[in-house]
């Protein structure tokens, strides 16, 4: 996106032998939300250093409205950043936390003050203002470092699992909420998580690393419908089966579990384990054609391994994958 928004282009990096970003481009336009995944170790944090200006780069560049921030010191460059651990400074008051960037950018206390109200009152914390960090939970603590990390009103916003550190009960109910509070301040935001529930419910688009780079980019919807490779389909939880086109992925839930009772062409699965997940129920079965493969079911079960078991495909959710472009 030359001249819109954040662009990053043939990204490397090196650590020795070793390349942590490989040729990686990537683009946020501005208001936009994009979510970035992948297996641990594929570079996803180094991504982030490097748009911040705490990693230079071997080769490539870090564009925002189409210049070069190669020369622009991280804290020039008008970035917030969000991170796990959320790094308050617990000595002081949240309403402290969320001015400090307003106060080192020499705002004046009034105008200081009506930002931090506002933006306590955006997070869900109006009222807080006077209470010491240590006292807050978890999710409040975050709720902190997102208003700290918006109070500049930075172009854009860099968040590394910002929700890493919470339980799960915990972490779906921010990940909504930092998405309503993103969309209302329209804050152009690239956000790294291991979570792929996270990253669909937050993001306008989502880009899979692999090894230094980006495999597959798109809407959630188009990604996971999509996926185009075998990579960022088992990524995902999906099936890869083999068909007489070349490989496919198959969704869970996109399998039924039917009686065997003789009637079904070819011998039946096996099935291997049984996983009861609350809303729902995870069979793996070993089909007739040697593939493992994992179905989802919301119904009850009474399977056990080793039962044999008629499986069917819904063929209108099989799709095609391309070739691998970065084989093992």
């Amino acid at each position: 996106m030359t001249g819109a928004g954040l662009a990053v282009r043939e990204a490397t990096v090196r650590f020795g032998p070793t390349e942590a970003l490989s040729d990686l481009s990537v683009s946020v336009a501005p208001g936009e939300i994009v979510a970035v995944v992948g297996p641990s170790g594929c570079g996803k944090s180094t991504l982030l250093r490097c748009i911040a200006g705490l990693q230079p780069l071997d080769r490539g560049s870090v564009l925002w409205d189409g210049v070069d921030l190669a020369m622009v010191p991280t804290h020039r460059r008008d970035i917030g950043l969000m991170f796990q651990d959320h790094a308050l400074f617990e000595h002081r008051s949240v309403r402290d936390n969320v001015g400090f960037g307003l106060k080192m950018r020499g705002r004046k206390a009034a105008e200081r003050d009506r930002r931090i109200d506002e933006l306590l009152e955006l997070v869900g914390l109006g009222g807080f203002g006077n209470r010491a960090i240590p006292s807050l939970s978890g999710g409040e603590a975050q709720r902190v470092a997102l208003a700290r990390a918006l109070a500049p009103s930075p172009r854009v916003l860099l968040l590394d699992e910002p929700l890493g550190s919470l339980d799960r009960a915990r972490r779906e109910h921010l990940v909504g909420e930092i998405r309503s509070v993103l969309r209302e301040v329209g804050q152009t935001a690239l956000h790294v998580t291991h979570d792929q529930d996270e990253a669909f419910a937050v993001a306008d688009r989502i880009a899979v690393m692999r090894s230094g780079t980006i495999e597959r980019i798109g809407t959630p919807e188009r990604v996971w419908h999509d996926p185009g490779t075998a990579f960022v389909a088992e990524f995902l939880g999906h099936n890869v089966i083999s068909t007489p086109e070349g490989p496919a992925a198959v969704p869970a839930d996109a399998y039924r579990l039917v009686p065997t009772n003789g009637l079904e062409p070819g011998p039946p699965a096996v099935v291997f384990d049984v996983r009861f997940r609350g809303d729902h129920t995870v069979v793996t079965v070993d089909t007739a054609e040697g593939e493992r493969v994992r179905l989802r079911t919301g119904e009850p079960t009474s399977l056990r391994p080793g039962d044999a078991v008629g499986v069917e495909i819904d063929p209108e959710r099989v799709t095609p994958l391309g070739e691998d472009p970065n084989p093992a």
